[in-house]
């Protein structure tokens, strides 16, 4: 009843369909691809692109053609966006809290960390039974001589100043191109403060005796406590020592203090059946962790300078003579 191309009212009949199974469908006509029937269809106006093709079979005779299309149901709005990283519907449940300026340092440092250097970590045990006996027998003469008690991460300070001259990869660190290899050893010790982690340095560790480590990672540890560290005793160490075993840590990966190449945990001490000499004994065993930048450090160097800590420290007496 309307040519194709022609604008029509709504309401108005524009076709009648026949209930007879013989009525023969209208072929239909060829599509125009004038100007004006393109602009129709971009504005929307066209109505026979919006009808029925031909070849489709008729709508049903209880559908009057007549009929207006149901309008489409209104699109529902968008929830609000999320805050990230806040539970929906938890928000009267949270507390925002900013971080400490040593939080933000270490969080820059660790990131750094992962994202500059190739790190790998390797692993050994080592048996602390021969130094155990030397904190027992000695003791009370020590802490009475040098008012202070013997720890065990002194030994590990002495043991890694030898390690690190033998395999001197680990005491190094890259700078673009090019290697830096530090002849010096300065070593951080890491402590632990209710407002973070504190990474003091020994200067010159590797001049030191026994002793004087004793009494340096002391002094460090109580001035950090105190907040009384400098900045230039927190900056510029060469290689690093963590001891997670004071909190209980039996195993981790610690990330070394970047720029440098390593470093080495310590962890828990814990009595374990072993084989020595074909009989199974009990002895106070500790796990050590080496992470070492692969760049750099081969896993041929990185294992041995653990075995070489091992050997230091399972035999002091030639560590404390430097043998």
């Amino acid at each position: 009843l309307v040519e194709e191309g022609n604008e029509v009212s709504i309401g108005q009949t524009v076709a009648t369909l026949s209930s007879q199974k013989e009525a023969k469908q209208p072929s239909a006509p060829p599509a125009e691809k004038t100007p004006m029937r393109e602009v129709q269809k971009l504005k929307g106006t066209d109505q026979a692109a919006k009808e029925p093709s031909a070849v489709k079979p008729p709508a049903p005779p209880s559908v009057e053609p007549t009929e207006a299309a149901a309008p489409a149901p209104p699109i529902k709005a968008l929830p609000p966006a999320v805050t990230p990283g806040v539970p929906a519907g938890r928000k009267g449940r949270i507390e925002r809290v900013p971080m400490t300026g040593i939080r933000q340092r270490t969080a820059e440092r660790l990131v750094q960390a992962k994202s500059a250097a190739a790190y790998l970590t390797t692993f050994n045990e080592i048996d602390m039974q021969k130094v155990m006996e030397i904190r027992t027998h000695y003791k009370t003469d020590f802490q009475k001589e040098h008012g202070i008690k013997i720890g065990f991460t002194s030994f590990f300070v002495k043991a890694c100043c030898l390690g690190l001259k033998e395999f001197p990869d680990l005491n190094a660190q890259v700078d673009g191109h090019e290697i830096i290899y530090n002849h010096f050893y300065d070593i951080g010790v890491a402590i632990s403060i209710e407002r973070g982690l504190l990474v003091p340095v020994i200067r010159d560790a590797d001049k030191l005796h026994f002793a004087e480590i004793e009494t340096a990672i002391a002094d460090l540890a109580k001035r950090a406590q105190e907040k009384k560290l400098g900045p230039d005793e927190l900056t510029g160490g060469t290689f690093t020592i963590t001891n997670g075993g004071v909190f209980g840590s039996l195993l981790s990966t610690p990330i070394p203090a970047y720029p440098q190449s390593a470093i080495l945990g310590m962890h828990a001490i814990k009595k374990r059946p072993v084989v020595i000499d074909d009989q199974i004994t009990i002895r106070p065993m500790m796990y050590v962790a080496l992470t070492y930048d692969h760049r750099i450090i081969d896993g041929r160097q990185a294992v041995s300078f653990l075995v070489r800590i091992k050997e230091y420290i399972e035999d002091p007496d030639k560590l404390l003579l430097e043998l």
